[in-house]
This record gives C-alpha cells, structure tokens and sequence, in this order.
C-alpha cells in the first residue's frame, strides 16, 4: 500500500492554492506602504515589481518555445548510426 503524500488529496491542494494567492494579495497590498528606492520613475508605480516578474516569466516561455523550434533535433538524431547498421565503435 502506498502512503499518501501531501500532495495526494484534492482538499490538501485546494488550501495551498487559497493560502498562496491569499499571501500575493497581502504581498501587494504591502507594496502600497512600503518605500521603495526607485532609481526611475516607473518602479514607483503600484505592483510595478509584480507586474514586471510576471511579464518577464511569460517571456521566458514564449522565447523558450521559439528556441525550441529552431534547435530542436529529431528523436533518434544520436541514434542514426545504430538504425543504418554502422555498428563502428570509437
């Protein structure tokens, strides 16, 4: 029999997901009293470090995606010298 993990139950998930977005709206609403050294005046703006993390992350995926297209490789692109019977070793 295997042991449950945390993970596991359905209940379990549903208050990890109510306690990590409750914990990003207190995180944002401390960002309206907290002082911020800005060196520019855009990162003054409310949820400005937010905004900009999740912004960055989504343009990690698209640009992860894109470098996929263009190296990607085939799935037996290391094997080809076993399927065409060059068994040769170095």
């Amino acid at each position: 029999m295997r042991e449950l993990n945390l993970f596991d139950k359905p209940e379990n998930v549903k208050w990890l997901l109510r306690f990590f977005y409750a914990s990003l709206v207190v995180l944002l609403i401390c960002d309206l009293f907290i002082h911020k050294h800005a060196e520019f005046p855009w990162e003054d703006a409310f949820g400005f470090y937010a905004s900009y993390g999740f912004v960055s992350c989504v343009l990690l995926i698209f640009i992860a995606k894109a470098l996929r297209l263009m190296i990607r490789r085939d799935e037996d692109y290391y094997d080809e010298d076993a399927t065409h019977g060059d068994s040769t070793q170095r």
